[in-house]
């Protein structure tokens, strides 16, 4: 459904290793990986839903607005989010040295096409 945004995203993204849309509560829509990563896209996704909910409750109490993005990196890993509307979100896993910028572009510019297809 949202494969060829998924695969669009990940391979223009230097240092992307895979992709998913997924909803609130943790059931991917749709994902794409390449082939041999070092992640499981869907634990990636599965383990930042419940951070996604927390930092948009926030952004709320904060009266800040809706959260539209965040980024998680460790050692091996940057993880970009991107909100998609109030029930699903967007997610790039990447290689630390990866190029960042894209990744966020690509991610920024595929958003409202992925929206309007939910």
């Amino acid at each position: 459904m949202f494969q060829e945004a998924l695969k669009d995203i990940v391979e223009r993204t230097d240092g992307g290793i895979a992709g998913l849309v997924m909803d609130s509560s943790g059931i991917a829509l749709d994902t794409y990986t390449k082939e041999g990563a070092p992640f499981d896209i869907n634990t990636i996704g599965i383990e930042f839903s419940v951070v996604v909910g927390a930092i948009k409750r926030a952004a709320e109490m904060l009266d800040a607005g809706s959260a539209q993005e965040l980024a998680v990196g460790t050692d091996r890993l940057v993880t970009i989010i991107r909100t998609l509307g109030d029930q699903y979100f967007l997610a790039l896993a990447m290689l630390p040295d990866g190029n960042f910028g894209k990744g966020r572009y690509l991610m920024r510019t595929h958003a409202p096409k992925l929206l309007a297809e939910l």
